[in-house]
Parts: structure tokens; sequence; C-alpha cells
């Protein structure tokens, strides 16, 4: 498994983990920029400006965030 494959996965669970909760997306964001190194960001914005369909909807509007601030 790939670098990217594996940071997907990860935060596809996150995402899974809070969608119960109105403000997900918010603390998804907050989640990867807390706990996850700038690096590991940057790979999750390359690979969702791929447009891949392996994204939950909730983390995509997360990274969207993470690469506007």
């Amino acid at each position: 498994m790939q670098e990217v494959d594996h940071l997907v996965k990860m935060a596809n669970q996150i995402a899974e983990n809070f969608s119960f909760h109105d403000d997900a997306v918010e603390r998804i964001t907050d989640h990867l920029r807390k706990f996850w190194a700038p690096s590991m960001r940057e790979k999750l914005i390359d690979f969702k400006q791929g447009e891949s369909d392996e994204l939950k909807p909730a983390l995509r509007e997360a990274i969207n965030r993470l690469e506007n601030t």
C-alpha cells in the first residue's frame, strides 16, 4: 500500500468517526490540523486535486478548508 493510500484510508476513518456530528467538517478539519504533520496534509490535498471518488464528502470539504487557510 502506498503512503497516500494509507493516508486516505485513515482520513476517511476520521471522517466516519465524526460523521454523526452536525459540525463534522469542522471537527475533521480541526483534527487534521492538530494531529497530522503538514506533509501529510499536503499529500491529502494533492490527492484531492485528482478528483478521486475515494474521499468521503465531509472529508473532501475539510480538505478544501485546509487548502484555503
